[in-house]
Formats: structure tokens, C-alpha cells, sequence
């Protein structure tokens, strides 16, 4: 087997390094690259190195070193991703030297070997500059290495060759290196579905426009159930590609400044899209066909914006009316198949005025930055902007373009935020031809600076607003529910005083309606009684005395239910059901069953009447008496020593004696009239069909 790391001291001098320092002479002066080296990108805070040919074995007598410089009173932190160098002639041949500083005056911090070898421990430096040296000899096998650096605050460093099925916790921060585009690495799915678990997790911040290749950066990922199907895109000159069904996928979370800015949907105006040239040209038909820069909106049908003209001098010009955070943008081709046009490579240029145009360039870079463009006239490609572009006018001015130069695009960003100079409550400085700073150091407390789009004014408004809305609302609401009581219990009042009382067990005095149900103590506690004259009823038929009665009947309440009751109740009209004996309890108790029952009744009483219905009179005496054996039937009844009746028999009245001695009547004398005392005294009706013999 071959054995692990092993690191060699500082002092010992291997025949090896003989070798080395001859081949850096025999390659010449500032061999500092070397032929060993493969990918490489090294950004000022972060970056990644690989061995040549990596992942495949490497070649024989190869010789690299990589120079790493970060800021000033920084330090370097390596990790390794992967590492696989043949040990064979123990570490003498073929391994990996770390170095603190650069040049004759740097010290190695250590010196490394061995195949699958597992460096979990970070690397770290003294001083801010590093040296990486590689070096192959003769060796039958090994990968080589990946590795990442990055400055020692960025405590989170992963390296390119991570992906999300290495951590368990469904949300965490990373920290990615510059570099992680590479070949060997896949990716699979697009924003905003998310990305298949297995795919490098620096690679698709990359795609999703969440961190720069040249700059690295942090990322937030979020993992979540996967999908059955992971779709295949170009942005940021990464193609991701299909992936099928996983348990698992990942997204990012972003700042949010990614949407539209108006081409697709019509908020930016046909009069602020202009270019340099429009192709027009005639049809078969013969009809002009103009492809106008107004046409150059995404997604929209029919034919693109194309230039005349096919040189690198065309562009295509967007206002925005206003300065915007820009932070991507979207392209296709004519997406016409009949016309296989679109532009493969373009630069963005950005003005304030339209006058002076700054060409993109990423930072650290010299040169302007040339975004990957289409490669078929329909797919759409994104790239973003790391840093993005604060500007109001965009040019898109093509580099390459197949057969025309023709395209649709959309702008990506959200609205910019200008944070002004806070005020300084110190005294003015004295005046000075040649003093124009402001001391800022002498302020006393940090001022507060707000993210926001609006003018203070605005601000205010917005803030007064807020709380006058709801306090306006709650006044109104109450409003509406007072006059909505107020209408309901008027309404309630005028229904009361126009109908007749409810029953006792509806009213809110409950128990004096309960009261009416029980049997009355005594007759002594009732008021004068209703005295009857026998004389006056004597000509009454019995049968036509109910059949007026019910002739004219108004609407009554219906009986109480159940019990004697000793007294009526106040201002009670209720009618009785038909086909029920009517009963009644008194002092001088009777019964007088018959076999039809018909019921007189009061008329219905107003509203500022007696609390007592008013009693019938009726003049009978011009009707004959009924022959002996007709049913006479009554259901009001006297007090006083009566004949009994003969059985059998129901044609007898029964007059009331004119003794004020004799025994209290059933029905009282309603309240506020006059207790009958002349012979004018009103007649009712008296039970018949007696079949026994009651004495009082």
C-alpha cells in the first residue's frame, strides 16, 4: 500500500530539490506558473488551483508554484478538496510544498503527499502572501489536487467539488471560492425550480447569479423535497444540465433585486427603446417587414429588433427613465425558426446622460467583461451583474452574432436606493480658501441612514397616513353601528306600542307571567265582583247566543296552557281552542260537562282601553225559548242558591241574585269602571246542561 502524507522538515534537502531548481532554470526566469498547473483562478480575497490534467493522473516531471497575495494584515487559509499524489519515493519526487511568504525570504510550512489522502485540516499562513508549489516525477497513478483558499475571517470555506448530500442541516451559509467554474463539475436544474442535491453547490451559485467566478462569495442555501424532473439552462457561461428525479434539492436566498425592469411588460415605453440601425426589408408578398427596436422585448411574438447593418459598432439602447440597480439580463435569439439569427458573445455599456458610456468590467479586471450570449435562435440566456450596475442607460453592443445581428432581451434589477450624506449638528468650520473637508470624526453619534426610495416628505406623509387611516376607519365604523342600534330599537318600539301584548312568558317580567299559571289563594283578595241578573237573560236562546259571537271574531292570543286560574289576567284577550271545555276555579267550584262547547268572545281591545275586555250585551228577548231537550250550552257561570237543573234537561237560565251578600263571582270588574249596581246591569250567559246538583 502506499503510504499517507509525509511531511518532511524544513532543513532536509533531497536530491529532489536539485532537480526542481534545474528544471526552473531550464524553463526560464519567473517560472512561478510552470507547466504543472492546471485550472487555476486567483481572486484577492479567494481562489482555486488545481494540478494539471486534474481530475485524470497527472504527467511525469511537472513543476508548478502558485504566488497567493491577499490584503494587507490578512492572512491565508488552504483547504484541500481533493488530494492523490503518488508517495513512492517517499515525498522525494512527487509532492506538494506550502511556503509562508514569497520570494528567496519565504519559509515552508510544510511538505505533502500520498494517494486518497484526507486533508480535513486547513493550511494556514503567517503573513498575508503564500506559495503552492507542485512538483510530479515518475509516478504510475495519482489525481493530483484540488484546492481553495481564502482570507482566515471567511471561517466557512468550502471548496468547488462540495455539494448539498455533504450536510445534513436544511439551511445553512457557506462561504465559496473564486474559481468554481470548472469542467469536471456538473450541475443540474435553474432558478427558481432549484438544483438537484448532487450538484456542486459553488457552481450553481454561480449559475443562479448568487456569487461572481472571479470573486467568490456567500451563499445561503435552503434544501428542500425534490423533483422528478430538473430542467437544462445557460446563465453566467454555466450549462446546467437535465437531471431526473432526487430525494432531495437546494436553492438560494437572495437579496430579492431580481425582477423585471419593463420590456417584457410594457412599462418602459416603445420611445425610450432605440438602436443604432432596423432592418427592413419586403417580404414575397411585398409588404414591408420592420424589425424596429420596440420589438426587441422578450417574449413577446412576432419578428426581434435586427441592426442593418452586421458589424461591432451596432447597439441596442434602453432608458430607463430613471437610475435603477441593474443586476442581469436575459437575451434570445430571433425565435423565428425561419430565421436562425442571434448574437453569441456581446459587452454591456452604461451611462447617466447617454453621453458618457463606461464599459462593464468585473473587479480586478482590466479588460471589459465579453458575456456568453446565445447559442440557438429561441433558448434563453441570463447573465448577471457582480457588482451590479447603478445606471439608467443600458447599451447592448454585440460582438458575434450568427448570419444577423438580432435579439430580444429584459433587463433585471429592482429600484436603486440613495442613501444622502447625513447632516452634522457640529458648528461650521471656520471659512478657508483652502480648507474645503468636512471633520466628520467630531460627530458626536452615529447618524441613522435609511434604505429607502422615497423623499422624506414622502417618508412623512406615508407615516401620517398609516396612522390616520385606521383611527378614521374604527370613528366611522362606530358611527355606522350607533345609528344601526339606534334604528333597530326604534323600530322595535314602534312595533310594541302597535300591537297587542305578547304573552306573559315573552315578556321581561317572566315570573309575573309564571303567577297567571298558579291557582289563586283566595277569593277574599280579589276585586268587587261582576254581579249577573238572571231576569235579563231569561230570554236568550242558548244556540244563537255563540253563533253571533262568532259571526264577527278578531285575531286573539292564544289560551294559556294548563292550571285553574282563579282571576283573568290583566288585559288578556285570549281565545280558547276550539273543541276544549273551558274550566275555572273558584270558592263555589262546578262541573258542567257537555258535549259541544262554543266560546264567546270579547272584542279586541284598544290600545289605551281597560286592562279587561269589554262585556257583551246582547238583547234576547224578542227569540223564544228553546224546546225542552235542546242542548243548550254557555261558558259563563253565577254565583248565588240555584234551582238545580232537571237532568236531562239544558233549557233553564239561571239569574244572579240582587243580594250584594252573596258569593264572589268568578269575573272581576274591570279596572276604572263602575262596580253594576242598577237593574241596567249587564246580562251574560250561565252554563246549562247542569247534570248534578251544586250548592255554594
Amino acid at each position: 500500500m502506499l503510504s499517507p502524507e509525509r511531511a518532511l522538515p524544513a532543513g532536509t534537502r533531497p536530491a529532489a530539490a536539485a532537480l526542481l531548481l534545474l528544471l526552473l532554470l531550464l524553463r526560464g526566469a519567473g517560472a512561478q506558473k510552470g507547466d504543472g498547473c492546471g485550472h487555476t483562478v486567483l481572486g484577492p480575497e479567494s481562489g482555486t488551483l488545481t494540478s494539471i490534467n486534474y481530475p485524470v493522473t497527472y504527467p511525469n516531471s511537472t513543476v508548478c508554484e502558485w504566488e497567493i497575495r491577499v490584503k494587507s494584515g490578512q492572512r491565508v487559509q488552504l483547504k484541500f478538496g481533493d488530494f492523490d499524489i503518488e508517495d513512492s519515493d517517499s515525498c522525494h519526487f512527487n509532492y506538494l510544498r506550502v511556503y509562508n511568504g514569497i520570494g528567496p525570504t519565504r519559509t515552508e510550512i510544510g511538505k505533502y503527499c500520498g494517494l486518497g489522502f484526507q486533508m480535513d485540516n486547513l493550511i494556514e499562513s503567517k503573513s498575508n502572501e503564500v506559495t503552492v508549489q507542485f512538483m510530479s516525477g515518475t509516478h504510475i497513478s495519482g489525481r493530483g489536487f484540488l484546492a481553495s483558499y481564502a482570507t482566515t475571517d471567511k471561517s466557512d470555506l468550502i471548496t468547488c467539488l462540495e455539494n448539498a448530500s455533504h450536510f445534513s442541516e436544511p439551511e445553512f451559509n457557506k462561504y465559496c471560492p473564486a474559481g468554481c467554474v470548472i469542467s469536471f463539475a456538473d450541475i443540474s436544474g435553474t432558478v427558481p425550480h432549484g438544483y438537484r442535491d448532487s450538484s456542486s453547490l459553488c457552481m450553481a451559485g454561480v449559475h443562479a447569479g448568487v456569487v461572481s467566478n472571479i470573486l467568490g462569495g456567500q451563499i445561503n442555501v435552503v434544501i428542500s423535497k425534490g423533483i422528478p424532473y430538473y430542467e437544462s439552462s445557460l446563465a453566467n457561461n454555466v450549462t446546467s444540465k437535465v437531471g431526473q428525479l432526487s430525494a432531495s434539492l437546494f436553492t438560494f436566498k437572495t437579496s430579492g433585486c431580481y425582477g423585471t425592469l419593463g420590456m417584457e411588460s410594457g412599462v418602459i415605453p416603445d420611445s425610450q427603446i432605440t438602436a443604432s440601425s432596423s432592418l427592413e426589408w419586403p417580404d414575397q408578398t411585398g409588404q414591408a417587414n420592420l424589425w424596429t427596436p420596440e420589438r426587441a422585448r422578450l417574449k413577446r411574438p412576432g419578428p426581434p429588433w435586427a441592426a442593418s447593418i452586421t458589424d461591432g459598432y451596432q447597439w441596442l439602447q434602453i432608458d430607463l427613465n430613471k437610475e435603477k440597480r441593474i443586476t442581469g439580463i436575459i437575451t434570445t435569439g430571433s425565435t423565428i425558426a425561419e430565421y436562425y439569427y442571434y448574437i453569441s458573445a456581446y459587452r454591456i455599456l452604461y451611462s447617466d446622460d447617454a453621453q458618457k458610456w463606461t464599459a462593464y468590467r468585473e473587479p480586478g479586471i482590466d479588460q471589459d467583461k465579453i458575456f456568453q450570449g446565445n447559442t440557438e435562435y429561441y433558448q434563453e440566456v441570463r447573465n448577471n451583474f457582480i457588482p451590479p450596475i447603478i445606471a439608467r442607460f443600458v447599451r447592448i453592443n454585440p460582438l458575434k452574432w450568427h448570419q444577423k445581428i438580432a435579439m430580444k432581451v429584459e433587463l433585471l434589477g429592482c429600484q436603486f436606493s440613495i442613501v444622502r450624506a447625513p447632516k452634522l449638528t457640529m458648528p461650521p468650520p471656520p471659512q478657508s480658501s483652502n480648507d474645503f473637508s468636512l471633520q466628520t470624526d467630531k460627530t458626536t453619534s452615529t447618524p441613522e441612514i435609511k434604505n429607502t426610495t422615497m423623499t422624506p416628505s414622502v417618508t412623512k406623509d406615508v407615516a401620517l397616513a398609516a396612522v390616520l387611516v385606521p383611527v378614521l376607519v374604527m370613528v366611522f365604523t362606530t358611527l355606522i353601528l350607533i345609528l344601526v342600534c339606534a334604528w333597530h330599537w326604534r323600530n322595535r318600539k314602534k312595533k310594541a306600542e302597535g300591537t297587542y301584548d305578547l304573552p306573559y312568558w315573552d315578556r321581561a317580567g317572566w315570573w309575573k307571567g309564571m303567577k297567571q299559571f298558579l291557582p289563586a289563594k283566595s277569593a277574599e283578595h280579589e276585586e268587587t265582583p261582576v254581579r249577573y241578573s238572571s231576569s235579563e237573560v231569561s230570554h236568550l236562546r242558548p244556540r244563537e247566543v255563540p253563533t253571533m259571537l262568532q259571526t264577527q271574531s278578531a285575531e286573539y292570543a292564544q289560551p294559556l296552557v294548563g292550571g285553574s286560574v282563579g282571576t283573568f289576567p290583566q288585559r288578556s284577550t285570549f281565545k280558547p281552542e276550539e273543541g276544549q271545555e273551558a274550566s275555572y276555579a273558584d270558592v263555589d267550584p262546578y262541573n258542567s260537562p257537555v258535549q259541544e262547547v262554543y266560546h264567546a268572545y270579547a272584542e279586541p281591545l284598544p290600545v289605551t282601553g281597560p286592562e279587561y275586555a269589554t262585556p257583551i250585551i246582547m238583547d234576547m228577548s224578542g227569540h223564544p225559548t228553546a224546546p225542552i231537550g235542546a242542548s243548550s250550552i254557555s261558558t259563563f257561570k253565577v254565583t248565588g242558591n240555584q234551582a238545580p237543573p232537571i237532568v236531562g234537561t239544558c233549557n233553564k237560565l239561571l239569574a244572579r241574585t240582587d243580594s250584594s251578600s252573596s258569593a264572589h263571582a268568578l269575573y272581576d270588574t274591570p279596572k276604572g269602571m263602575p262596580v253594576p249596581g242598577s237593574s241596567d246591569e249587564l246580562v251574560y250567559q250561565v252554563p246549562q246542561c247542569v247534570s248534578h246538583f251544586t250548592e255554594s
